[in-house]
């Protein structure tokens, strides 16, 4: 018996995968990294876009969402329903329900912390800063071996110890680090803490 596939209102069957580019191209836009985080921080539950727009209004005001206006929340719920939510309905991030105001997240959504390294100001990647510890790590050994000068003042085992608890330390601070700035975990997103 062959299985029957759900079909959107379209008539087509929903994504399923996404590809890279259209996952960068929907988080290129803070709004819809914004909107992103609601939903992963409601997690399986779906929200109406009201809410959405309501939220999204205050986060972008700085403001808590009892103090936005009916303008700058009528902006944002225009943004999200004609633009916004639908591209990301189109990538396959979430489904959008037009008719009801309805935004659900998709199983895409769980896999989209893969593609978020959060830098704020004057910050660098992580990848770039274990490159760097590489990069000094493999400079420690060679003048270790080498037997330079002030290195064979302590033992090789001493700088392995070293190297280590450089390593060890820097993958604690990235661990808490992540965890403070995963999408959908903390009350605001990442941008704004």
């Amino acid at each position: 018996m062959a299985s029957v596939q759900q079909l959107d209102e379209r008539g087509a069957e929903p994504a399923t995968d996404v590809s890279e580019d259209e996952l960068f191209d929907v988080l290129a836009n803070q709004r819809r990294r914004f909107a992103v985080h609601l939903l992963k921080r409601e997690a399986d539950d779906s929200i109406a876009i009201g809410d959405m727009a309501e939220q999204i209004a205050a986060w972008e005001n700085g403001i808590d969402r009892a103090e936005i206006t009916g303008n700058e929340r009528k902006r944002v719920y225009t943004a999200l329903q004609q633009s916004h939510l639908p591209k990301m309905d189109d990538a396959g991030v979430l489904e959008f329900n037009k008719d009801r105001g309805i935004v659900e997240p998709t199983p895409a959504l769980t896999d989209i912390d893969v593609y978020m390294d959060v830098v704020e100001g004057k910050e660098i990647p992580w990848s770039t800063y274990y490159l760097g510890l590489s990069g000094v790590a493999v400079a420690l050994v060679g003048a270790v071996w080498l037997g330079a000068w002030p290195f064979t003042l302590l033992p090789d085992m001493a700088w392995t110890v070293a190297i280590v608890v450089a390593f060890a330390f820097s993958a604690i601070t990235h661990k808490y680090y992540t965890a403070e700035m995963k999408v959908g975990e903390p009350e605001e997103p990442p941008e704004l803490t």
